[in-house]
């Protein structure tokens, strides 16, 4: 089966995740010098203090049942286990004193740990390890 992709034109009335300006900027400098089918895959699997951590690699694979998003200009790609908890998020770049890092404003969320990194959202369990990076192909 193909990934589910959806473009900005497209997607309109869809549920969708997008990147702000900063994460877009950050992703293409990523992704320009990797191959042309890659993308920004934003996945969960459990663990944290709050449940469930948030995960984000450069991936130029394709699963069964990935959605597949582009927005400003990056290809985004979130696993069929991941989605439920993710889909309509935004992807964030910051930069602090402490450095810089993606970060996801997640709408799902119902409360995360105080360095953002995990999140806990209500009536669900958290997946046992999943998250398609992790996976073998």
């Amino acid at each position: 089966m193909d990934a589910m992709r959806t473009t900005d034109a497209d997607a309109m009335n869809e549920i969708r995740m997008t990147v702000t300006d900063s994460a877009a900027a950050k992703a293409a400098a990523l992704l320009r010098e990797k191959d042309e089918q890659a993308a920004i895959r934003v996945f969960v699997k459990s663990g944290g203090c709050s449940g469930y951590m948030y995960g984000m690699a450069v991936d130029d694979r394709r699963l069964e049942g990935d959605r597949e998003f582009e927005h400003k200009g990056v290809r985004l790609v979130v696993d069929k286990m991941s989605w439920p908890l993710l889909a309509g998020s935004e992807v964030d770049y910051v930069e602090n004193m402490m450095g810089g890092g993606f970060s996801v404003h997640n709408p799902n969320a119902s409360s995360s740990c105080g360095c953002g990194s995990s999140f806990r959202t209500d009536g669900s369990d958290a997946p046992d390890s999943e998250g398609s990076v992790g996976c073998s192909s």
